[in-house]
């Protein structure tokens, strides 16, 4: 049997591609492997780069388009670099394992995965750049395209290609020596006074600076990408780097309309770092809000996530919110809360949880946290990372601020990303629980074709199909509720002969949504299911046609796939 993993790129997956390397890796493995993967262009970002798309399926059982999909995106925001690994590492996965893998091979053979690795090529472009910047997201400034005339700028002061902080004495600092560790900062405590204190700022210059008074300049590229949805939006005053209007940003509007384009997508994630979590919808609102049926599916799926990966899911509204008093909306609310599609959001990576930190809260632990968890943190850099996550103190003479120390922590490449030798182990806990999500879409199946003659030249055709899939063929409630998809679409395509005519019955007719195999309720139920075979759906014509006429049948499903087939008359 042939290797299925000859001739494919052997990508190192500790290491971050910039834009051409990516471009070559990705063209490398649509060359090795054409039948699986085709390479396309969905967009152009703001500087003018090709956002890829792979649309991974096998060809020889049908288009794409035909085809229930899942969709996987990564590195929409500009330093989450590892989200791009985790997509590739996915379709490393597919490609070398299908033939070989039972699951792998029927996910290629029935469904489609479209994989987006780099959904803004240009901010992580700017991230991998010689002397890096560390921005959220987009390029482009925004709101204002102005240079700032004083405050402080993040940036690379002493060269060492790092972004870290920097700290210098004052009595009035909230800052101090850790009493164990000298290499630590600490919070000083309420009250206290007559120590040795600090103040922090980031690494940066600063202009106009009058010896007493800085703040922090924004960066000028403030737009979130994240943020630039339909659903959701809001103006800048209620969410910032939202932009001036929905899908303003040609990355975003790349994805909204390739997905619109393609309602077959019923799914799918969405990668970016740091907390070590998988998210899951609602954003804007709690459980209580959500559709009763489709808050039990998630909670089901994303158990079998939480199984498979080690992460552990939680809502976004109840546990992720930057701040308890406001939301955030994004990709998952777009998906799932505007087209019905279920959809996950996945944070890679938890230092804190490296370090042996466990039982925080996601969001509040950022915070504030006990001075043992720093301990923690340091003895991981320590013994882990080389001593590199956090960098000792090191004097230097900046340039308006005069004498000051260098380190601290490097969020960069030890807290947004993982170090380079833990970065496949974390994103290879992820395709095991993609490839059961994709498997479970619905999935629309021809049951039989019947012909029965009623008189010499007229005949009762049936058409029965089967959704095949765990999952309804509209996913989710919302969906429905959304009016987003459609039932089971059956047509007749009638030869074009004087001889030939439909007695009954249409050319093109909307039929029922279909049930997947997904039990409702347990054995044990008060009530039985009374919907013994709703996962099928049967279409009948009368069709006036002289004797073996061949005519063609199509039954489709917005999200489960098309079924196509011929029936003679005779």
């Amino acid at each position: 049997m042939t290797d299925p993993a000859a001739a494919l790129p052997s990508p190192a997956f500790d290491q971050f591609l910039r834009y051409d390397a990516l471009t070559a890796l990705l063209q490398a493995y649509a060359a090795a492997r054409p039948h699986l993967v085709q390479l396309r262009s969905i967009g152009r970002s703001f500087e003018g780069r090709d956002i890829w798309l792979l649309a991974v399926t096998n060809a020889a059982t049908g288009d794409d388009t035909d085809k229930p999909a899942f969709w996987v995106d990564g590195n929409i925001h500009a330093a989450e670099l590892t989200a791009s690994t985790a997509c590739l590492y996915y379709l490393h996965q597919l490609l070398s394992r299908y033939g070989e893998d039972r699951e792998v091979t029927r996910l290629l053979d029935t469904r489609c995965i479209y994989l987006c690795p780099r959904l803004n090529p240009d901010g992580a472009e700017l991230a991998l750049a010689d002397r890096p910047r560390h921005i959220r997201s987009s390029v482009r400034r925004y709101p204002y395209d102005e240079e700032p005339v004083e405050g402080l700028t993040l940036e690379d002061v002493d060269g060492d290609g790092r972004i870290l902080s920097m700290r210098i004495g004052d009595p009035n600092g909230p800052w101090k020596r850790h009493p164990d560790e000298p290499r630590l900062l600490i919070a000083r405590e309420p009250g206290e006074f007559g120590g040795e204190y600090f103040r922090l700022l980031p690494e940066g210059t600063l202009k106009n600076y009058d010896g007493l008074q800085a703040s922090l300049n924004r960066d000028p590229e403030g737009l979130d990408l994240n943020r630039n949805f339909p659903s959701g939006w809001r103006q800048e005053f209620e969410q910032a780097g939202a932009g001036p209007y929905p899908t303003s940003e040609p990355e975003v509007r790349a994805m909204v309309d390739f997905i619109v384009s393609h309602p077959n997508i019923g799914g799918g994630i969405s990668y970016h770092t740091h907390s070590g979590v998988i998210l899951r919808p609602l954003g804007s609102g709690s459980d209580d809000d959500m559709i009763p049926e489709d808050l039990w599916l998630y909670r089901k799926l994303s158990g079998i996530g939480e199984k498979l990966t080690g992460y552990p899911c939680v809502s976004i509204h109840h546990e992720f919110k930057y701040h308890p008093k406001e939301h955030i909306s994004g990709t998952q609310d777009w998906l799932y809360e505007h087209l019905g599609a279920l959809f996950w959001t996945v944070e890679l990576w938890a230092p804190n949880r490296e370090a042996g930190i466990t039982g925080y809260k996601w969001i509040d632990w950022y915070r504030e946290h006990p001075a043992e968890d720093d301990l923690k943190l340091l003895k991981w850099s320590d013994e882990q990372c080389g001593g590199l996550a956090h960098v000792d103190w090191k004097p230097f003479q900046h340039p308006q601020l005069g004498a000051v120390e260098i380190g601290g922590w490097d969020r960069m490449n030890f807290w947004r990303n993982p170090p380079p030798h833990l970065r496949e182990r974390e994103v290879a806990r992820f395709p095991a629980w993609m490839t059961q999500l994709a498997l479970s879409l619905p999935k629309l199946e021809m049951l039989r074709t019947e012909v029965r003659a009623l008189g010499p030249d007229t005949w009762r055709v049936r058409f029965a199909v089967t959704n095949a899939g765990w999952l309804p063929s509209y996913v989710s409630r919302r969906a429905l509720q959304r009016k987003t998809v459609r039932g089971v679409v059956f047509e007749i395509h009638l030869p074009d002969a004087a001889e030939v005519s439909l007695v009954s019955g249409k050319e093109r007719f909307e039929g029922p949504q279909l049930e997947g195999h997904a039990p409702k309720v347990s054995q044990q139920a008060f009530l039985p299911n009374r919907e013994l075979t709703a996962d099928r759906a049967v279409a009948e014509w009368v069709v006036r046609a002289p004797v073996g006429t061949r005519l063609a049948l199509t039954a489709r499903a917005d999200r489960a796939g098309t079924v196509r087939t011929e029936v003679s008359l005779d």
